[in-house]
């Protein structure tokens, strides 16, 4: 490949160099790198890029260098931060009842009953701010308003990126997209940003999060809770203050499950507390298994491709 004359050049190399890798770690390596070549270029006025980009292979690194040693380092990241894999398990069973085993499934729960407030605070923040953006933009402030309002939305995609990676496990970016065109004026990089379909991407990602966040927030707390006072059949029988009944079974009234009228007793509170078990690990992969699918969702709407 040869060598790069121009910062955009040495970035585009560096983006063919890493096309096989993740997107959110393309987005780290070239804001990365910009922001380094960019200081470099800064520091030594009396230098041309060229000139300046000779010396920067040579310390920096050429991009098939720097696009090695992101990968390296991203494996030894992943390694580092993830978490014991669990059990691997052969029978029907243990796979079923080993999702209690698997540090995700909590990171996943966890993540399910924030996104309500995560949900609310960010549908907020986004029909405001828009809702302002366009009511002030017969006015002189108008403009600086939705800069600064956009300006907010790159910075939570940035926060919800953070929230996804360490609770869903899908590697998300830490460093925001790096500007396209070199020599921009600074009304080209606010036209940039306007323009930039991740923008828009994340604008539709914190609306999209109220509805996400409801249906999360309900199925989780709903089916943790039916599971739980389930399971406590057994509890509530041994305790059974309230004139011979308790919260599950009534004692004084008979029932008939189509084998004959009888007074409910220990064998339909060991039933339902079974039941109540079967559906909490059902419970447990059903959380997981949205978190996988938000987290597809996260990197889809919040990561440059």
């Amino acid at each position: 490949m040869s060598t790069p004359r121009t910062i955009v050049d040495y970035l585009e190399q560096l983006r063919a160099a890493l096309r096989n890798a993740d997107p959110a770690l393309v987005q780290d390596a070239l804001y990365d790198a910009e922001e380094h070549l960019r200081a470099e270029l800064a520091d030594q006025p009396n230098r041309d890029e060229a000139s300046m980009l000779e010396h920067v292979v040579g310390t920096y690194g050429a991009p098939e260098e720097v696009a090695e040693i992101y990968r390296d380092q991203e494996i030894k990241i992943q390694r580092a931060i993830r978490p014991p894999p669990p059990v691997q398990r052969r029978s029907l069973l243990g796979r079923f009842f080993g999702v209690a085993a698997d540090a995700r499934t909590y990171g996943a729960l966890f993540y399910m009953l924030l996104s309500l407030a995560t949900g609310i605070f960010y549908f907020t923040w986004a029909v405001t701010g828009l809702s302002l953006s366009v009511s002030l933009l017969i006015l002189i402030i108008g403009i600086p308003f939705a800069v600064l309002f956009f300006g907010s939305v790159r910075g939570l995609s940035l926060l919800e990126g953070r929230i996804v990676e360490v609770m869903l496990g899908v590697r998300m970016p830490r460093r925001p997209p790096y500007p396209a065109v070199q020599g921009q004026t600074l009304m080209q990089r606010i036209g940039a940003m306007f323009t930039d379909g991740r923008t828009w991407g994340t604008l539709f990602y914190m609306l999209l999060m109220l509805p996400l966040g409801i249906i999360y927030f309900t199925l989780t707390v709903t089916l943790i809770s039916v599971s739980l006072g389930l399971m406590g059949a057994p509890v509530a029988m041994m305790v059974d203050h309230f004139e011979g009944t308790n919260l599950f079974i009534d004692h004084r009234v008979p029932i008939d499950w189509g084998f004959g009228s009888h007074v409910p007793g220990w064998g339909e509170a060991t039933l339902v507390c079974v039941i109540g078990i079967v559906l909490l690990f059902a419970t447990l992969h059903l959380v997981r298994g949205l978190g996988h699918m938000h987290g597809q969702i996260a990197k889809g709407l919040l990561v440059r491709s």
